[in-house]
């Protein structure tokens, strides 16, 4: 009895050791992934900010109506990744590193909330605007044009967080804590160095595949692996074209 007691106390020990061991990675890689948490919600600010500029009334409901909702949302979402962050950070035990993880599950879901409703925004924005040039309105051309580029940037940012919000099963808060495979082959991740390859790509990486679809129509050295994400670049591609070579050339013609 004695010895199966003493094998459990070894068996315990060894697996608090591996926790430990584990929760130390994690912190260890937290602080570049806490910069693309601030990184984020700076993508954020820059959206509302761009919807707040929109000259014409191209908003969901009242004018401005879709920014506060945004940011009613953005508080709560900045609030609890910081406790989520400052779980992680403090974590010493499994279950401690278990509360930082529901948080971090919450936050996910409350940001792909917030995403979603910025993209039914934007979406809504670009279809007044379609309409307003297709049914021939010669005035304002030159808001218009401007509105047109406000769309089509703001269209740039909120893919770069569909990417980033989806791929991997949504940002993790440490190295070990990835949700599911990856849905991209980003070039570092076909180095020959295992730990380029085995790395999570960061927020620019998103921005950069988010601005390259939506200027080249298609996957420039960043490639798709799941469905999802290629229905998804499809569904920036159709977007950025719409915007950029129908909404842009007319009201080009307005202008002249």
């Amino acid at each position: 009895m004695r010895e199966h007691g003493d094998h459990g106390a070894i068996a315990s020990t060894l697996r608090s050791r591996v926790d430990s061991t584990d929760m130390s990675d994690d912190r260890e890689s937290a602080h570049p992934q806490m910069l693309d948490r601030w990184l984020v919600r700076g993508a954020f600010a820059v959206v509302v900010t761009l919807q707040f500029t929109l000259i014409n009334d191209f908003g969901y409901g009242p004018r401005r109506l879709a920014p506060f909702i945004e940011i009613i949302l953005l508080v709560p979402l900045t609030v609890l990744s910081l406790r989520a962050e400052r779980l992680a950070r403090e974590a010493q035990t499994s279950e401690q590193w278990e509360s930082a993880r529901w948080y971090g599950r919450f936050n996910i879901v409350l940001g792909i909330g917030l995403v979603a409703v910025i993209s039914v925004a934007n979406a809504r924005s670009l279809l007044l605007l379609l309409r307003a040039l297709l049914a021939g309105t010669t005035q304002n051309g030159r808001t218009l044009l401007l509105d047109a580029l406000n769309i089509w940037a703001t269209n740039v940012v909120v893919f770069s967080l569909w990417y980033w919000a989806l791929d991997r099963g949504g940002p993790s808060l440490g190295s070990t804590d990835h949700q599911g495979p990856a849905e991209f082959i980003f070039p570092q991740m076909t180095s020959g160095e295992t730990a380029a390859a085995d790395s999570k790509p960061g927020f620019v990486d998103y921005l950069f595949l988010s601005f390259c679809t939506s200027t080249a129509f298609s996957p420039t050295d960043t490639m798709p692996l799941t469905a999802r994400m290629k229905l998804l670049m499809m569904l920036e591609s159709i977007v950025s074209l719409l915007t950029l070579a129908l909404v842009a050339a007319r009201a080009v013609n307005i202008l002249a």
